[in-house]
C-alpha cells in the first residue's frame, strides 16, 4: 500500500508539474512577468515562491525540518527572475529536489514522522500537504496563463462546450482505470 501511495503521488506531482510547462508554452516572455496589480503574484513569482517552497520542504526530508533555517520566504514573492531560463531553471531545481525525496522514500523509512515548521506529520500527511499546496500555486499559473492569453489560450483539458465530444471519445475507446486527472484543468 505504501509503495502505491508514493507511486500515485509521484503520479499527481507529475502531471501538475506538466499542467504548468503546458502553460508556460503558450506564453511569450513577457507574460511570464506579467502581474494583474502590485498585490498580485506573476508567474515568476509563483515558480520562485514553489521552487523555494520545494527546496526547503524536501531537502533532507527524513531528517531535518523542512522549514529549514536558510529559506527566505519573504524573497520568494519577490521579483528576483529576470527571464524565461531563470524561471525554467529555478523549476526544474525545486521540482527535482521534490522528486529526489520521493523516490528516498521505502518500505522502511515510510512510517517514519517528518517536521514542518517544528509540526509532526507522517510521510502520507507531509506529502497530501505539499501536493495541495503545489496543486493550488499550479491552478494560479493556469489562470493568469488564461487572462494573459485569452482567446488564444488553448484548454489544457476539456475546451468550453467539448465534454460531450470528450466523453464520447472517452467512452469509445472502451478505457477503464485511467488517470483520474484527465480534463481537470
Amino acid at each position: 500500500m505504501n509503495s502505491a501511495y508514493i507511486q500515485s503521488a509521484i503520479k499527481q506531482f507529475e502531471y501538475y508539474k506538466s499542467l504548468g510547462e503546458k502553460s508556460f508554452d503558450q506564453l511569450n516572455d513577457e507574460d511570464l512577468f506579467w502581474q494583474f496589480n502590485e498585490q498580485s503574484n506573476s508567474i515568476a513569482i509563483i515558480v520562485n515562491h514553489l521552487a523555494g517552497n520545494m527546496l526547503s520542504r524536501w531537502t533532507d526530508f527524513l531528517n531535518s525540518d523542512g522549514e529549514k533555517l536558510w529559506r527566505n520566504r519573504d524573497q520568494e514573492f519577490e521579483s528576483v527572475i529576470n527571464s524565461r531560463k531563470e524561471l525554467l531553471d529555478r523549476w526544474e531545481e525545486g521540482w527535482g529536489c521534490l522528486f529526489s525525496a520521493l523516490s528516498s522514500i521505502t518500505a522502511e523509512n515510510m512510517d517514519q514522522e517528518v517536521l514542518i515548521r517544528n509540526q509532526k506529520h507522517s510521510i502520507v500527511e507531509a506529502v497530501n500537504r505539499q501536493m495541495m499546496h503545489y496543486a493550488y500555486h499550479i491552478v494560479q499559473i493556469v489562470y493568469v496563463g488564461r487572462m494573459t492569453k485569452g482567446e488564444e489560450w488553448q484548454s489544457l483539458s476539456i475546451p468550453k462546450g467539448g465534454s460531450q465530444k470528450f466523453n464520447d471519445e472517452k467512452i469509445s475507446k472502451g478505457q477503464h482505470g485511467g488517470h483520474f486527472t484527465d480534463g481537470l484543468i
